[in-house]
């Protein structure tokens, strides 16, 4: 390895350093749990949304209450 000059080796050091800590910063905003809990959140209400999830939501939820009164008045 040939020699170099003490400032070219600061000056890449300096360089790797700051690529690590921009690394380290993403890495941070990525791993936020309140972050990825938001992203699962917005997920989960996008899918619901959808009319065809929606429809069948209702269906069984109208099944859940017929189910529900009936056993109530058989009582």
């Amino acid at each position: 390895m040939a020699d170099r000059d003490p400032d070219t080796i600061k000056r890449d050091i300096d360089q790797a350093r700051d690529q690590l800590a921009a690394t380290v910063d993403t890495l941070a905003v990525r791993a936020n749990p309140q972050r990825i809990a938001n992203d699962v959140k917005a997920t989960v209400v996008r899918f619901l949304k959808k009319p065809a999830v929606a429809a069948s939501l209702a269906g069984v939820g109208a099944v859940v209450v017929v189910v529900v009164v009936r056993r109530v008045r058989r009582r």
